[in-house]
């Protein structure tokens, strides 16, 4: 599955994302958001996209997509945490530092949600926020997902147990 908006295309990461993927989690914003491996080498990155991402796909339990803008990696977006019984999944992302304060990230999650509400005929995603992050508080807000309160004690971040902000999309707040 390929999706394609005026500037992006979000699509599966192949082997040549390895060497980008590798500098975008070394960058210390990232790092302080995401749970990943430390050190995050060119190992942890191709087992990403040779084994992680196709697996789970397979297994149903998400899809991850390389988010692509002007030829280059400009982040990572995926499905997780998903519940075909009950038509509910959980969006997280990354964008490189390049990428940052451009929209893009926002364009992603307008187009990986609207397909997986009405294309996968989903009825709700969610986004699980630190309430420190504020660029992906703006990319919840900007993308049309609604505010509905505070996951106390229920993430990780490298600095340890943090809260969880919990922002959802449903298909009425499409009309």
């Amino acid at each position: 599955m390929v999706l394609r908006t005026g500037r992006l295309t979000l699509r599966a990461p192949p082997a040549g994302d390895v060497d980008a993927i590798v500098d975008a989690v070394s960058d210390p914003v990232t790092r302080r958001w995401l749970p990943l491996p430390d050190p995050y080498g060119r190992d942890e990155a191709l087992a990403f996209v040779a084994e992680k991402a196709p697996a789970v796909r397979a297994s149903g339990a998400g899809l991850i997509r390389a988010i692509e803008c002007d030829g280059d990696l400009a982040g990572m977006i995926d499905l997780k945490k998903t519940d075909w019984r009950h038509r509910a999944t959980e969006i997280g992302y990354w964008a490189v530092p390049a990428a940052r304060a451009r929209g893009v990230m926002t364009e992603a999650t307008v187009a990986l949600s609207r397909w997986v509400l009405t294309g996968a005929a989903f009825e709700r995603v969610v986004l699980r926020i630190a309430p420190g992050n504020e660029a992906s508080i703006k990319v919840a807000e900007r993308a049309g997902f609604a505010y509905e309160g505070v996951a106390r004690n229920a993430g990780i971040v490298p600095s340890g147990r943090v809260d969880l902000a919990i922002y959802s999309l449903i298909p009425a707040d499409l009309s």
